[in-house]
């Protein structure tokens, strides 16, 4: 036990370093470049196509980074501006939906599912939810509160005030997160020594059945659903081949897992902003409801195409 705690708290600290060192300079550089023409120029710019989201224009530096580089840049981004509760839930959804796009996606390639079809997928689900709330939400007008975050001041003085400020953020930030990924990949590693991983590979064989997979899928299903696309990325690559996932299989797995992987950590992450209790309960709701959905729905159109070819495969 002595020996998970350890390892845990070491994958944590350096997961946590590697994090710090995306979301510090990005907090910072966004916060001081506010006080710069060139962030609200950019912001007045592109503020039209954000309004059909329910988004201000500086929104879009959050979506762009999250989907550039990571949820953790993303993350960073929002810390240092000034959103209402309703446009934090909105990019919180958003950004659980389409997130380090880069990555992500070549991990898909690495077992053969295509990747324009995975970024389509994603950046789909992220536009349509984001307008779904928009028309249906029509409260959350009210000042996010970021946790921890440093209280904003009426003006700064000076550019050495500024840093400061970007300084504090990035600070918090990066502590923030190190409350939450540490204890997490403490977790992991206790699930990965105890054999867990394998069990609840096992009690997903039904779930994988009932969305159209066979069971050899489970394992893929189960390692993305708890460690993310990219943290479960080696898992995942090795039951693929080791399972003999058929390329159907996978690539539904994985339409499954873009709308719902990393289910703990990613939805933990949003704690930061702010989002706590039902928001955070409903962020998790609507990311397992749309996976399941979409899945059935793919899996039931590529069963009827197969069925089709089939039948067109008998006559001839």
């Amino acid at each position: 036990m002595r020996e998970t705690l350890k390892n845990g708290l070491v994958a944590g600290g350096k997961t946590t370093w590697n994090l710090g060192k995306i979301i510090f300079p990005i907090t910072l550089l966004v916060t001081v470049l506010q006080f710069t023409p060139l962030l609200p120029w950019v912001m007045e710019l592109i503020s039209p196509v954000m309004r059909i989201f329910g988004l201000s224009g500086d929104a879009s530096i959050p979506l762009v980074l999250g989907n550039f580089l990571n949820l953790y840049a993303g993350i960073g981004a929002m810390l240092s501006l000034d959103l209402t509760v309703k446009e934090v839930f909105i990019l919180a959804v958003m950004l659980s939906f389409s997130h380090n796009l880069l990555i992500e996606s070549s991990v898909a390639a690495q077992v053969g599912v295509r990747i324009s079809l995975m970024i389509a997928v994603r950046l789909g689900l992220a536009a349509l939810s984001a307008i779904v709330i928009h028309l249906i939400w029509k409260g959350g007008g009210e000042a996010a509160q970021f946790g921890m975050a440093p209280p904003q001041s009426a003006a700064r003085d000076g550019w050495a005030d500024i840093l400061l400020l970007g300084l504090e953020k990035a600070g918090y930030g990066v502590f923030q997160l190190a409350l939450i990924v540490i204890p997490l990949m403490v977790v992991i590693q206790l699930l990965k020594d105890l054999k867990w991983l394998d069990v609840f590979s096992r009690w997903m064989a039904p779930v994988t059945r009932m969305l159209g997979m066979r069971e050899n899928t489970s394992t893929t299903l189960a390692a993305g659903l708890l460690f993310g696309l990219a943290f479960g990325s080696a898992v995942m690559i090795q039951a693929v081949k080791e399972d003999g996932v058929s390329r159907k299989d996978v690539t539904i797995a994985f339409i499954f897992l873009v709308a719902c992987h990393a289910i703990v950590e990613d939805t933990l992450i949003f704690i930061p902003l702010g989002l706590t209790g039902w928001t955070l309960l409903a962020l998790f709701l609507i990311r397992l409801t749309v996976a399941v959905l979409l899945t059935l729905v793919v899996s039931i159109i590529w069963r009827r195409v197969e069925i089709a070819q089939g039948k067109e495969a008998t006559l001839t």
